[in-house]
């Protein structure tokens, strides 16, 4: 199925396009609740104090580029009834515990550009899980958390580590995912 928007014709993606995903992270508090122990490193990141969270979604977003071939990448929103889930019509897909996700496959001009908002009237882009076609990293957001976790190269998570912007912390697969400062609700 193909939906539109900006006066294109985008693709809908299917369990088939997360199969790789579905059903390969763990429950927990380690990384890998949210992310599938299938990568070379780790990261959580969050917004630093001072820094706009436009602007860390801008850096985040740049070092994925830097660090992609060009491709087409899948971005997906759980629909809580609270987010914006760009395509309120589209079909959903079911990830994690049975969340409903909207999957579309755009690329990062469409990840920074088509959410309205997050809830809790935090302004954030974004969308809830995104990655490549290749699966070469995965960035997701899970429902209840205030932070962001990532997959994916060694050299990707070093660069997202570097910048002052991406408040990256390098975890283990089996650390908890809490970044320092941050409190669970």
């Amino acid at each position: 199925m193909d939906v539109t928007r900006d006066g294109r014709s985008w693709r809908i993606g299917t369990a088939s396009d997360v199969s790789w995903l579905a059903g390969q992270t763990t429950l927990g508090l380690s990384i890998t609740t949210a992310i599938p122990p299938v990568f070379d490193a780790y990261a959580t990141c969050h917004p630093p104090d001072a820094v706009s969270l436009a602007a860390h979604e801008r850096a985040m977003v740049g070092e994925l580029v830097e660090h992609t071939a060009d491709q087409p990448w899948w971005l997906g929103y759980l629909d809580t009834g609270a987010h914006d889930i760009v395509f309120p019509d589209a079909p959903r897909l079911s990830l994690y515990w049975d969340w409903s996700y909207v999957l579309v496959e755009a690329g990062p001009d469409q990840a920074l550009s088509w959410r309205a908002g997050h809830m809790g009237g935090e302004a954030g882009a974004l969308p809830d899980l995104f990655f490549p076609a290749d699966r070469s990293w995965l960035v997701s957001a899970l429902w209840d958390d205030t932070w962001t976790d990532i997959g994916g190269t060694t050299a990707l998570i070093a660069a997202l580590h570097r910048n002052p912007l991406v408040n990256a912390r390098p975890v283990g697969p089996d650390e908890d995912a809490l970044p320092p400062g941050l409190t669970r609700d």
